[in-house]
C-alpha cells in the first residue's frame, strides 16, 4: 500500500482529496501544511490555516507543518524541505485548475523522486462540488473576494441552496464554481472521514468595505 502525504489547508479540496486517497487503498501517513507568513501568499491556503492542528486530530492522521516567508518561489522550497524528511511514496494535492500550484509541486515532486496524485484536477467544477454535498462534507464559505459575494457568504454552508446562488453568479461575474481563481476560501468541519466535528464557538467577520472582500477569523474551536 503506497504511503502518501496529504498537503492540507483545512478546505474543500485537500479534504476531499484525504477522503479520496483512502478510498482509493492509499495509506495517508501525514497531513502537510504549510503556514505562509504572508497573506497573499502565491501558493498556499491562508484564512484559518491554524485551525489544520484540530482538524487532524478530527480526522485521525499526523500533522506536519512548516512556516513559510511567503516569499513567491521560496515559498516552494518550503514544502521541498519539509516533504524531504518523509517516509513517502507520493503527494497528493487537491488542485482543481492551478498550473501555477500544480507544474512547482511535480518539479518538487520530480526532485525528491516521488510520484504526485492530483486526483480532481479538470474535473468539472460544477460536478465536484455536487460531489462534495452528496458526501456529506459540512463545507463552510471563510474567505470571499469575488463580485457579488457580500459577507452574507461568511459562514454559510455548502449546500444546493448555495450551489444554486453560486452558479447564478457564475453566470453573472464568472465566479469559478470552485473557487479556483481566488474568489473564496472554504473550511470542512465535518465529513464522511471525519471522528469527531470541528464546532466553531467564537468568530469575527473582517470586513472590507472599499474592496467589498473579507473573511471569517475564526478565533476558538472545538472537536465535538
Amino acid at each position: 500500500m503506497p504511503s502518501v502525504a496529504v498537503l492540507f489547508s483545512g478546505g474543500k479540496d485537500s479534504t476531499r482529496t484525504v477522503h479520496w486517497c483512502l478510498e482509493n487503498g492509499y495509506n495517508v501517513k501525514y497531513l502537510v501544511t504549510i503556514v505562509s507568513e504572508r497573506e497573499d501568499s502565491y501558493m498556499y491556503h491562508v484564512p484559518n490555516i491554524h485551525l489544520t492542528d484540530q482538524l487532524s486530530k478530527a480526522i485521525g492522521i499526523p500533522l506536519v507543518k512548516k512556516i513559510s516567508s511567503g516569499i513567491k518561489e521560496k515559498e516552494v522550497e518550503d514544502v521541498k524541505d519539509i516533504l524531504e524528511g518523509l517516509d513517502i511514496d507520493a503527494v497528493a494535492c487537491g488542485g482543481i485548475a492551478s498550473n501555477y500550484q500544480k507544474s512547482r509541486i511535480e518539479k518538487v515532486c520530480k526532485e525528491l523522486s516521488l510520484n504526485l496524485i492530483a486526483p480532481f484536477w479538470g474535473v468539472n467544477p460544477e460536478e465536484f462540488m455536487r460531489n462534495t454535498i452528496k458526501l456529506d462534507f459540512d463545507v463552510r464559505f471563510i474567505g470571499v473576494y469575488s463580485m457579488g459575494m457580500d459577507k452574507t457568504w461568511l459562514g454559510r454552508k455548502l449546500d444546493e441552496e448555495s450551489l444554486k446562488d453560486l452558479i447564478k453568479l457564475n453566470e453573472k461575474y464568472e465566479v469559478n464554481l470552485v473557487g479556483e481563481g481566488g474568489e473564496f476560501e472554504t473550511l470542512c468541519v465535518n465529513g464522511p472521514i471525519f471522528k469527531k466535528k470541528l464546532e466553531i464557538t467564537d468568530s469575527e467577520i473582517i470586513w472590507d468595505e472599499g474592496t467589498k472582500s473579507g473573511w471569517l477569523k475564526v478565533k476558538k474551536a472545538k472537536l465535538i
